[in-house]
């Protein structure tokens, strides 16, 4: 029996690790094709609408069928849903298209994804757990990484705009994290498809009212290399950044819970840079790589510095596996539920 636990654990784990890699790789890809869009013409509302929007239709047809008519269950969890579309869909993804709007794309990134460390103060004050050594030398190693990629030290002029809406694209990235370990009984698929049409539904009525500018063209979108129709970066940015990445990334984390798939979740830094540089031209520069490896060393460090609770090693246990009052797991790890056939796909 022990060695069944400990093969469904280790199973979990590879299946969670492969579907962040997965989500983060897709993830990667959207700042190039943003970019793109919006020199082309478009709005960065307008791009986060499309996305949202096309990525919550496509998914609406598999989403339906797995809450196999059981409405109750979505007006119980209607508050997360919603939560999510507009904190962790909405406003993070249009706070960081807002950002490469200004600035970068892989200096935007690598701000947003100093969000791990947010998540590991807000398990922190969640669970009261103080951070050690190694924690505050990952936050520090971290935020010194975070200077050396706005590369102050050259004496650069930093868009302030842009450095703004790329911290609330981090705080978002953060929520996102921990709402989508939330929810255990409600399938992911469903809670990134009523999450991205909540989402995209909002910047259509914000539109309209004047609260953002939505525009959008038919021009031909051109990157570094080559030029193409305006519809095909607008497929891929629904399709593969969005409804793709958001039901790997919820499927991800309900298997190795908020902390954990927040770290491996920094591949996107690395995926992004490379889109960027193959898309945009926009090779990072040496201090930039440096801040990049500090900061990717700090957040590992953050990481390897809290204990280790669980099965999985992260006190945020997935929404699937609840904790008893002593903090041990009262179902097998063995049981998964998100292979259930109500969970995501």
């Amino acid at each position: 029996m022990e060695t069944l636990t400990h093969d469904g654990v280790s199973n979990r784990l590879r299946i969670g690790l492969l579907f962040a890699l997965a989500s983060a790789a897709s993830f990667g890809l959207s700042g190039p094709l943003a970019r793109g869009l919006m020199n082309a013409g478009w709005s960065a509302a307008a791009v986060v609408a499309a996305r949202v929007l096309l990525a919550g239709v496509v998914l609406l047809p598999l989403a339906l069928p797995q809450l196999r008519g059981n409405w109750k269950l979505l007006r119980d969890n209607a508050g997360l849903v919603t939560a999510y579309g507009l904190v962790a869909v909405a406003g993070t993804q249009l706070a960081y298209f807002n950002a490469v709007a200004h600035m970068e794309v892989g200096a935007a990134l690598l701000i947003e994804y100093t969000a791990p460390i947010v998540v590991v103060g807000w398990l922190w004050v969640r669970h009261r757990q103080r951070p050690g050594a190694a924690t505050v030398a990952g936050a520090a190693l971290g935020i010194t990484g975070l200077l050396l990629v706005l590369d102050v030290t050259s004496g650069m002029s930093t868009d302030p705009v842009g450095v703004a809406w790329a911290l609330g694209a981090m705080f978002g990235a953060a929520a996102y994290f921990v709402l989508s370990a939330q929810g255990g009984d409600l399938p992911g698929t469903v809670l990134a498809a009523g999450g991205l049409l909540i989402g995209g539904s909002i910047l259509l009525l914000a539109g309209a009212i004047g609260i953002l500018p939505l525009r959008a063209t038919t021009q031909p979108v051109v990157f570094d290399d080559f030029t193409t129709t305006w519809w095909v970066p607008i497929l891929l940015i629904g399709i593969v950044t969005a409804a793709i990445a958001y039901v790997t990334g919820i499927a991800a984390t309900r298997r190795l819970g908020a902390r954990l798939a927040s770290f491996v979740a920094l591949t996107e830094v690395l995926a992004a840079l490379a889109f960027a540089w193959a898309l945009l031209g926009e090779a990072p520069r040496p201090i930039q790589l440096l801040g990049g490896t500090l900061i990717l060393i700090g957040v590992i460090a953050v990481r390897l510095g809290e204990p280790k609770v669980g099965a999985l090693g992260d006190p945020e246990t997935p929404a699937d596996t609840p904790t008893s009052h002593h903090g041990q797991q009262p179902r097998s790890p063995v049981v998964d539920t998100d292979t259930a056939p109500h969970a995501p796909r």
